[in-house]
């Protein structure tokens, strides 16, 4: 019996220290704002290097598409 009062004990300190402490991090809000953005940017970086790669090849004499 004396090792549940302890575990009590100890789960309802902690749980007491959590409900005290009301910084708990950053929402997620900025961090979707973020990866959205990055995603974004990938998907330019993307589309230019394949707009690239596409004249590139069109530039080359008689070229014919596989």
């Amino acid at each position: 019996m004396r090792l549940y009062t302890h575990l009590y004990a100890a789960v309802s300190s902690r749980l007491a220290e959590l409900r005290r402490d009301t910084e708990r991090g950053d929402s997620p809000v900025p961090t979707a704002v973020i990866i959205f953005g990055l995603v974004a940017v990938a998907m330019a970086v993307t589309a230019a290097a394949l707009l690239k790669a596409n004249n590139w090849m069109n530039a080359i004499p008689d070229n014919t598409k596989p």
